[in-house]
Parts: structure tokens; sequence; C-alpha cells
């Protein structure tokens, strides 16, 4: 075989090792009697393996090449990865593996994590509260992602609609009030409430005694710097439990709430 003749007419798609057609001293094998291993002529080690001729530099650019009359310029509009993320919520990820083995498939690859951003999705309150119980760790509360991995299926695919239905039946369900959910009271609630519970009384009622006849609005009240300071630690200490940066806080915000 000529040195300069066109490799990607001599490997155009994947192929077995051919000795006759690559022009290099391949070697591969177990060394004989401490010596180099055998050569490319008739060696059954290059021809059991997969290789990748087929893929070099040249050949991959020439696919490329015949890939872009079929390519679209990317859209001026998404310029920043918020943008992305505003238009297209939903990410999936899935990985291909690349391996010299007896088979070019990997089980792993069929494997699909679809993630999306709750606060993406058109839930109202109990709708968003519904989700999260339903979908349990697989919702982080620090990023507001839910991850939905689904491997069951033989084939990618079937695990992409297996979890695309899934997102869907979540979301359906999440939107149905059940007749069991009228009966919930404050103590069944998943989070504490601030509106409405017995501490939002006590300090109006408190701050309404302090000011003058005449000057004790609620709202206005209650819109104070420092009551909004005293509401989130409230909340804080409710939702997370007693730690020494809860307790801290919130004895800061008393404080500046009485002015002492």
């Amino acid at each position: 075989m000529a040195v300069d003749q066109d490799w990607t007419a001599v490997y155009p798609a994947a192929t077995p090792f051919r000795h006759a057609s690559v022009p290099l001293p391949i070697r591969m094998g177990y060394p004989v009697k401490s010596g180099v291993p055998p050569e490319k002529k008739g060696n059954l080690e290059l021809i059991k393996i997969p290789n990748f001729l087929h893929l070099t530099p040249e050949a991959i650019k020439k696919h490329c090449d015949a890939f872009k009359p079929f390519c679209t310029e990317w859209p001026a509009a998404l310029d920043t990865d918020a943008k992305c993320d505003e238009l297209f919520p939903i990410k999936v990820e899935s990985k291909n593996y690349v391996s010299a083995g007896a088979s070019v498939r990997n089980p792993s690859s069929r494997i699909v994590h679809l993630r999306v951003k709750l606060s993406s999705l058109n839930l109202d309150e109990h709708a968003h509260k519904k989700m999260v119980k339903l979908v349990g760790e697989r919702y982080c509360k620090e990023t507001d992602i839910l991850t939905i991995t689904t491997d069951n299926c033989p084939l990618r695919q079937q695990n992409y609609d297996y979890s695309v239905y899934l997102l869907t039946a979540l979301y359906h369900e999440s939107w149905k009030t059940e007749a069991w959910e009228a009966d919930k009271t404050v103590a069944d609630m998943e989070e504490y409430s601030w509106e409405d519970s017995p501490s939002q009384q006590n300090v109006l009622d408190m701050l309404s005694r302090m000011q003058e006849a005449g000057q004790a609005d609620g709202k206005k009240l209650l819109d104070r710097p420092e009551v909004q300071e005293y509401r989130g630690s409230v909340i804080k200490l409710k939702n997370e439990g007693e730690s020494e940066e809860t307790m801290t806080q919130y004895k800061e915000a008393v404080r500046k709430l009485l002015n002492v």
C-alpha cells in the first residue's frame, strides 16, 4: 500500500485489522522467549480487538464537512446560560462509553438523568409542596433541582421516555387536591408558616401596644425591617431546628425588635 494513499478510503468504516492495509510496524501479543511481541502479519490479537483506524482526524473532518449543510447557526438570542435555562429548563444527561472488549455496548450507557428546576414549572404553593413530598430525596432544596434517574429499561430511548412520563405524571399528580388534604392542621404542615401564626399575632399585639393611639397600622407594623428580620429568624428556627446559628440569629432579631 502506498504511503500517500487516502487513508479514509482504506478504512471508511469500522473494520477488523488488516495487516496488509496498515503501513506501520505494529506488534501485539505476549513476547515469545523474552523477545518482542509478534508482528502484525497473521496476528490474531490485533484482529480480536476493536480499533479506531476509521476515526483519524482526516476522517472526522470529512464527517463534519458532510454534516455542515444540515446544520444551522446557533440562535443569537441564546447568548447566555440564563436564557438557555429559561427557555430550555429540562436537561437530559446520558453517557457513551468507549472501550476495548468483546462488545461495543456498555450496560451503563442506557442510564438517563433528567434534571429540571421546580421554579421553572407552573406550580402554585400547594403543588410545589406536594411535588417535593412525592419526589423525596430526588429534590435538592439548595439548588432547586429535581433529578429523575431511570435505568430499568434495556435501551436508552426507553429510559428517556420513561423519565419524561414520570415527570409528566408527577406534575399532574401534584396539582390534584385529595379530599383528605382539607383535614390538614397546622401541625401537619411540612414547613412552618408565619402568616396567621401565634408568633405573628403576638408581635402585632406587642407593637400595637407600643404605638400611640391612631398609629397602629397592622400592615405597616409587619413590614418594618426589624419585624421581617424576626420573621425570618423564627421561620429558620422552626424549620431547621435549634442550633448555635439559628439561636444566635433569633436572639439578635429579638433584641432589635424590642430595641434593647
